[in-house]
């Protein structure tokens, strides 16, 4: 112990030696908070605390793993007791063991999004609604939004309030879907993501042994990333540390970014208030970044009003300056930066792995994927199509799922003509009616067909009944996930299917399915999971997320594109943050209140602080958006930046015939579309408290009206054009600017 506490500053040694009571790391970027982490657990158990009553909560399976290997390191075999996983991946182990409780069976299927919004659309078909108007994505984030603030399919029927804002929204069914869908989920003996954590607190609220025996099961929760919980998340470990109050939260709100995943910083903020003994330690030596990069970072997060103080600084190198590159087009701006990256790797002897290029939104990545080809430098994307997505994927993976669990209403959907018996929509949806007035699994009707059903359409339905009642003897004999999974691929004809195609494509598809059959041997082999059952496998394939994956051929020296919510928690040699425009970054969608702008201030930290040697930013003056050119102007978050740590030379190199000084003051003058003859200084303007966007349809001349980032103004023209609708608004202390209505924001000022 004495070895690895002496490469310790002060504070990150007080925090693993902190005893009994609830403790608050505030722990800056780079500052070594996994270390501490995972130090600290290492020194319970080598203090004498059994590892089976320490839970470590984690937003990531590969942190989980890496920090259970460091753990296992230091104080041997005994790391693998420790109860230690995702949020989702621990509920999910409770509400097995549990699941009688709640009337589900052990075997419960976890539904992914694809399978969520597969038995929405069927329910919008069902129940005969407007699938332009309920779509699938839109409901599905509804339910989830309400069931991260532990808001029931009845509570959100009786709401008022809920109910005025669906019907505001045109969708006054949404309630009703709800219910039909957490209804069909049961019946399904299915859960989704959200419902790990919803019912995880359903059933320590209704089941209070059950929450005895976990409280007084764990002596110690420690949990990192807190400033990414939500309230169902913060609920379940509040109760379950309220017997030894030995709660360790981990985190900082300067990196708090997923409030659309229902996130809310107000659990790190408000920690102290809910445990007023709380012993607060701050890690703020940076041991990541250069200098230049922590203080520019430092000068960004400043300017946010919501957080808890803290001085982040570093003794490493001072390093060089922030380059910004300014480019006349998107496509100029991929070509730059790929070109910077292949003169940077030339003069010092790189990897591609060094870099990394994050953007706000995955739409970007196209212009500097095209730039990187041309040169020749390999990338990789990360989140795109996760490799458990893949149809071929999920096809076998259904197979497998509704083997184990013959309930699965969307496992059974996508399998029951695959491959194609010619058994058709028609027939299936027959038998999803059936089972539903009989109120009994859809596998009954299925498992009997010809006592419920007549015609040439049950010979097929028969044959299928019959290889699903083999491949369940196979599980009833005790067979591990990887003969299983090996027979039902050759059986069921799907491997067959993929190999008498010869295109690319099904070539790839093949191989896919031969990976995946790599991967169920690989967790078999695997002697740290004890359990080797196909049952056990679906369950750590369902909890996977794409940052738990690897690289499709295992070349890791790739170039990383990747949005910047991705990014997080990684590092990077260098590090080019692209598309630095209003409205693109921040988000036009993110200027409607001072929460949401502070949020997007948030995720720039977060980019800055991906760096550790070289930084460099970059803004394209138009782009193409929605099949338009648009003329952009840099980001307000350039001009935050304290701009003793920029180079601008850059932004200045194709404007020499305007004679402008490479300075910073020079980058303040100039910086913009080209098409202005004069340029204002960059608008600050912060919106009202009460602003929300006005309907525009039936805007006249003379009104006044306020715009997020331009301010107040007064409408002086308006012009309309087919759907184009334009209005010519002259804004205080800027002059007049021409928006098109179905984009912009404006408030109407009554």
């Amino acid at each position: 112990m004495t070895d690895y506490l002496t490469g310790l500053n002060e504070p990150q040694r007080q925090a693993v030696m902190h005893g009994e009571g609830p403790l608050m790391i505030i722990a800056g970027a780079g500052s070594g908070k996994t270390r501490v982490l995972t130090l600290r657990i290492a020194y319970l158990i080598e203090n004498g605390v059994d590892p089976f009553r320490i839970l470590s909560l984690t937003f990531t399976n590969k942190a989980a793993a890496e920090m259970r290997h460091r753990i296992e390191n230091s104080v041997g075999y005994e790391a693998r007791n420790i109860w230690m996983g995702t949020f989702h991946s621990v509920f999910a182990k409770i509400l097995r063991i549990e699941a009688r409780y709640l009337g589900y069976t052990s075997d419960f299927s976890i539904y992914d999004t694809d399978d969520s919004k597969s038995l929405l659309r069927s329910l919008v078909k069902e129940f005969n609604l407007d699938d332009k108007i309920y779509k699938p994505n839109v409901v599905f984030n509804r339910i989830s939004g309400a069931k991260n603030r532990l808001v029931s399919a009845d509570d959100y029927l009786n709401n008022s309030i809920i109910k005025a804002d669906d019907d505001a929204a045109r969708m006054p069914e949404i309630g009703r879907l709800y219910k039909a869908y957490t209804v069909r989920c049961f019946q399904a003996n299915a859960m989704d993501f959200d419902d790990l954590l919803y019912n995880t607190n359903v059933l320590f609220r209704d089941f209070p042994e059950v929450l005895h025996k976990y409280q007084h099961k764990f002596q110690y929760v420690m949990v990192d990333e807190f400033q990414d919980t939500n309230v169902s998340q913060y609920l379940i470990t509040r109760k379950l540390s309220a017997v030894h109050r030995n709660i360790c939260i981990v985190g900082d709100d300067a990196q708090s970014i997923y409030a659309f995943r229902g996130a809310n910083i107000e659990n790190i903020l408000n920690f102290e208030k809910d445990f007023p003994d709380v012993k607060t330690i701050k890690l703020e030596q940076n041991y990541r970044s250069t200098q230049t990069i922590v203080n520019t970072a430092n000068s960004v997060i400043a300017r946010n009003k919501t957080q808890l103080k803290k001085e982040v600084f570093t003794v490493n190198e001072e390093g060089s300056l922030i380059e910004v590159v300014k480019a006349n087009s998107d496509n100029e701006e991929g070509r730059l930066v790929s070109t910077s990256i292949f003169e940077e790797k030339m003069q010092h002897n790189l990897q591609n792995n060094d870099f990394a290029i994050l953007y706000r939104t995955n739409a970007q990545s196209r212009a500097f994927e095209e730039a990187l080809r041309r040169l020749n430098l390999k990338y990789r994307i990360v989140g795109g199509l996760s490799f458990y997505q893949r149809k071929e994927i999920k096809d076998l993976l259904s197979y497998l799922r509704y083997i184990v669990n013959q309930q699965d209403e969307e496992a059974f959907k996508r399998i029951i003509n695959l491959p194609k018996r010619g058994i058709g929509d028609t027939t299936v949806a027959k038998i999803t009616v059936l089972a539903a007035e009989k109120q009994v699994p859809i596998w009954e009707i299925v498992s009997n067909i010809n006592q419920h059903v007549s015609g040439r359409s049950t010979v097929p339905i028969e044959q299928f009944a019959t290889l699903i009642k083999s491949f369940k003897l196979l599980l009833e004999q005790q067979k591990d996930a990887f003969e299983v999974a090996t027979h039902v691929a050759k059986t069921s004809g799907i491997l067959r299917e993929l190999y008498e195609d010869k295109t690319v494509e099904g070539l790839s598809r093949y191989e896919n399915v031969q990976e995946l059959l790599n991967a169920i041997k690989e967790f078999v082999d695997n002697p740290d999971n004890e359990e080797k059952s196909l049952s056990a496998f679906l369950q750590s394939v369902s909890l996977l997320t794409n940052a738990d994956e690897p690289d499709d051929d295992g070349d890791n020296d790739r170039i990383t594109l990747m949005t910047i919510h991705s990014a997080k928690g990684l590092e990077f040699r260098n590090v080019y943050i692209v598309g630095m425009e209003e409205d693109l970054f921040p988000s036009q969608m993110m200027l409607e209140s001072r929460q949401d702008l502070e949020e997007e201030r948030r995720l720039f930290y977060v980019a800055i602080t991906r760096a550790r040697h070289k930084l460099t930013f970059s803004y394209a003056e138009s782009r193409y958006q929605w099949g338009r050119l648009k003329m952009c102007e840099p980001s307000r978050f350039l001009l935050e930046v304290d701009q003793r740590f920029l180079n601008t030379s850059k932004t200045t190199r194709n404007l020499a015939q305007r004679d402008t000084p490479a300075t910073p003051m020079g980058f303040l003058k100039n910086i913009g579309p080209k098409s202005a003859p004069t340029r204002t200084p960059p608008v600050t303007h912060q919106p009202s408290d009460n602003f929300t966007p006005s309907d525009t349809s039936g805007l006249t001349e003379g009104q006044q009206v306020e715009h997020p980032k331009f301010g107040f103004g007064v409408v002086s023209k308006l012009d309309v054009n087919g759907t184009d609708r334009k209005a010519i608004v002259k804004f205080d202390g800027i002059g007049e600017k021409t928006l098109l209505l179905s984009f912009a924001k404006l408030r109407i000022v009554e």
